[in-house]
């Protein structure tokens, strides 16, 4: 996986360590988030906006379709992979996007060695994955917890839709 003419800021996990690297050595801050980011929606743009803020780049890591299975069910995603990478990489507050394969952003964490991470409000420091957590202590990462927007979730969406 590589950028292409369509999705110009999709980057493999390599570039985006490479990325990362060049920021730091220069005095910058790329910041990490990951998700599903399944239906796009306000609550998601206003944290990516929130996350963008945090740093001088934003590179977003896509869970791919597999990982999505297991974190939501045989029913999501609704949009594969590529086309949720395609549509995150069309706003202007994210600067690049990877898909990564495990439900865990934790090789994300130890590859890339972001200078900053951002998670939503459902989460604190002490209720990420352990070994995400550990990656990140391990790569001196800023952790930044993000106020959620209240009734602005994917699952909200499809309930309102299905009624």
């Amino acid at each position: 996986m590589t950028s292409s003419p369509s999705c110009p800021k999709l980057v493999t996990l390599a570039e985006a360590a490479r990325i990362s690297e060049e920021m730091a050595e220069a005095g910058r801050t790329l910041v990490l988030t990951n998700g599903c980011f399944d239906l796009l929606h306000v609550g998601h743009t206003r944290y990516l906006q929130a996350a963008r803020a945090l740093g001088d780049a934003l590179l977003v890591a896509v869970n791919g379709d597999e990982s999505v299975r297991q974190l939501k069910g045989d029913r999501r995603p609704i949009n594969p992979e590529c086309d949720r990478a395609e549509v995150l990489a069309a706003l202007s507050c994210i600067d690049y996007v990877t898909i990564f394969p495990s439900v865990r952003a934790t090789d994300v964490i130890r590859q890339v060695r972001p200078q900053a991470y951002a998670k939503g409000g459902d989460y604190t420091p002490e209720s990420l994955y352990w070994e995400e957590r550990e990656a990140l202590v391990n790569a001196g990462t800023r952790i930044h917890i993000l106020p959620l927007q209240p009734g602005k979730s994917t699952t909200a969406t499809i309930e309102r839709w299905s009624r």
